[in-house]
C-alpha cells in the first residue's frame, strides 16, 4: 500500500511539473476577442503561402466540391467482388421526410416479395407503415404524458419528450412493432401521399395539438388527483384514457385526410399485377398475411436484432434507451454494444448468405451526395485550412458532434486479398439523381467512424452475442441519450 501511495504521488508530481511546462500567457487576459488577438492570428495566417491560396480560391468556390480529393475519388470505384446473387429495383425516394428506416426496411422485405412473386419491378407501401407508425407515436406521447404528469412542466424529461415527439425517423424495433402488428401491402395498394413525401407541414400541425394535448391531461389528471371523492389510481387511469381517445381522433382525422385511409390489418385486398415474363396475377389476403407469407423468409425480421458500435460503453452488453419506442407496450428497443468488426464481420457473412443489410449512421459525414461516396479521405480539409480533427467515435458522441441519423442498404462488399472489407455498396433512398444513379460506396474507414448499427438475424450472429440480447439483463441509457438519436 506505501509503495502504491508513494507511486501515484510520483507520478501526480510528474504531470503537474508536465503541465507547468504547457502554461503559457494568453493575448487576452480577459477572455475576450481583442484587435491585439485578432492580428496575431492575421499576421500568422498571412505570412503562410498555402493559405493564402486557400483564401483566394475559397471565398467564391464551394468548399464541399472544391475541396474534394481527385485521389479518393478514384480509389473509391463503385466496384464490388462479393454481391448478393439478385437484384431489385427500382431506386425509392423518400423525397422531404425522414422515412429512411421504413425505405430501408420495405427496402430489404422486397427482396422476398420479388423472388417469390417473380417480379421485375417493386415496391411495399413505406406510407403505410408510416401512418401506422405515426399515430402510434402520437399515442406514445400522450401515454408518457399521462405517466408522468406529476412532474413539473418544465422537467428534464416532460421538455424532452415534448420537443421531437412524432419524429418521421425511427429504430429497427420500432419497425418490428409495426410489422408484426399491420404487415404490409404493396405500393398500389396504399400509394405515396403529398404529405407522406413532404411530412413537415403535417408533423407541424399534429405536433402543436399533441402538445395541447399533453396539457388538457396533465390538468385533468391533477384535477382527478385532488377530487373530494378519492378516486382509485385505476379510476383515473382510466378517465385519463378515455380522454386521451376522444383527443386522439382529432390526430387520425389529420392524418387520414392527408395521407389517407390504410387498409386495417386483418381486412383481405386484393393485388393484381404483372410478373417479370408480362403475365398477370393475382394475390389476395390481409396485410398480416402478405407479410409473414410473402415478405418474410427463413429470417423473420422479429428474429434479427441490431448489433451497435459505441465505444463510450462497456462491449457485450444489452443497452436500451428510457422512452424510447413507437407502440405502447410494444418491442423495446434494443442494442447488443461490440466492437466494430463483429460489425464488418456480420455484413460479409450476410451478403454471403444472399441477405441485404439495414444499417444505421451518421451519413452527413464526410460524405458528397451527388458522387454517392462517404470517405473521411473525401475532403482536403487539411491542406486548406492546416487542421486535423482530432475527435474519436466516442468524443464525437459524447460531445454532440455524431449520432446515428440514416438508415440504408448494404448489398456488397468488396474483400481485399485477406478477405477484409474494403468498400461497401449502398441502396439509398434519395432517388436516382443522388450517388451513382442511387447507389453510393463506403469506405471501411468511413465505416470504422460512422457506423453505429447493423441488423442481423440470430441464426446468423456470433452465439455469444446471441445470448447477450436473450439475456434481457439490460442498461438503460437516458432519453437524451445519442443512442436514443432515430435514424
Amino acid at each position: 500500500m506505501k509503495n502504491e501511495k508513494s507511486d501515484y504521488l510520483e507520478e501526480l508530481s510528474r504531470s503537474t511539473q508536465r503541465l507547468s511546462l504547457n502554461i503559457s500567457k494568453p493575448i487576452s487576459p480577459s477572455g475576450a476577442i481583442t484587435i491585439d488577438t485578432v492580428e496575431q492570428w492575421e499576421s500568422s495566417i498571412s505570412s503562410n503561402p498555402k493559405l493564402e491560396l486557400s483564401r483566394t480560391i475559397l471565398n467564391h468556390q464551394d468548399i464541399r466540391t472544391t475541396l474534394q480529393s481527385r485521389a479518393a475519388k478514384i480509389a473509391d470505384a463503385h466496384v464490388f467482388n462479393t454481391n448478393l446473387d439478385f437484384k431489385t429495383g427500382p431506386i425509392t425516394n423518400q423525397k422531404s421526410s425522414g422515412r429512411c428506416w421504413l425505405f430501408a426496411t420495405t427496402n430489404v422485405l422486397r427482396y422476398n416479395v420479388m423472388k417469390k412473386l417473380n417480379l421485375s419491378e417493386f415496391q411495399l407501401s413505406q406510407a403505410y407503415l408510416f401512418f401506422w407508425d405515426k399515430l402510434n407515436k402520437a399515442n406514445y406521447y400522450l401515454e408518457l404524458s399521462i405517466e408522468h404528469a406529476d412532474l413539473p412542466v418544465d422537467d428534464r424529461l416532460v421538455y424532452h419528450l415534448a420537443e421531437d415527439l412524432i419524429s418521421d425517423g425511427g429504430q429497427w424495433d420500432m419497425v418490428v412493432n409495426l410489422l408484426e402488428t399491420y404487415g404490409v401491402v404493396p405500393q398500389a395498394l396504399f400509394p405515396e401521399s403529398l404529405h407522406s413525401s413532404l411530412s413537415s407541414p403535417i408533423n407541424s400541425i399534429l405536433k402543436t395539438k399533441l402538445r395541447e394535448h399533453a396539457l388538457i391531461l396533465r390538468s385533468l389528471a391533477s384535477s382527478l388527483r385532488s377530487s373530494p371523492r378519492a378516486l382509485s389510481e385505476e379510476a383515473v387511469l382510466a378517465t385519463l384514457r378515455a380522454k386521451k381517445e376522444s383527443l386522439m381522433k382529432e390526430v387520425y382525422t389529420i392524418m387520414s385526410a392527408t395521407l389517407g385511409v390504410p387498409p386495417s390489418a386483418d381486412e383481405k385486398f386484393v393485388w393484381d399485377y404483372y410478373d417479370k415474363d408480362g403475365k398477370a396475377a393475382k394475390w389476395e389476403g390481409t396485410p398480416q398475411e402478405f407479410y409473414r407469407s410473402v415478405a418474410t423468409d427463413k429470417y423473420p425480421p422479429a428474429d434479427s436484432f441490431s448489433l451497435i458500435n459505441d465505444p463510450r460503453n462497456e462491449y457485450g452488453k444489452l443497452y436500451t434507451v428510457d422512452k424510447l419506442g413507437n407502440l405502447w407496450g410494444g418491442r423495446p428497443v434494443l442494442y447488443v454494444n461490440t466492437e466494430i468488426e463483429q460489425l464488418k464481420n456480420a455484413v460479409v457473412k450476410m451478403i454471403k448468405a444472399g441477405l441485404p443489410v439495414f444499417f444505421g449512421c451518421d451519413v452527413g459525414k464526410f460524405s458528397d451526395r451527388d458522387a454517392g461516396i462517404m470517405d473521411p479521405g473525401l475532403f482536403e480539409y487539411k491542406n486548406a485550412f492546416d487542421i486535423t480533427f482530432g475527435l474519436t467515435k466516442a468524443d464525437r458522441l459524447r460531445v454532440n458532434e455524431s449520432s446515428m441519423t440514416h438508415a440504408m442498404v448494404i448489398t456488397a462488399v468488396h474483400l481485399d486479398s485477406s478477405s477484409k472489407p474494403v468498400r461497401y455498396k449502398v441502396e439509398n433512398s434519395w432517388g436516382e439523381t443522388a450517388g451513382e444513379k442511387g447507389w453510393f460506396v463506403m469506405t471501411d474507414a468511413w465505416f470504422n467512424e460512422f457506423v453505429y448499427q447493423v441488423v442481423i438475424p440470430k441464426a446468423l450472429a456470433p452465439k455469444e452475442l446471441v445470448k447477450v440480447f436473450e439475456s434481457k439483463d439490460k442498461v438503460v441509457l437516458p432519453p437524451w441519450d445519442p443512442m436514443g438519436s432515430l435514424a
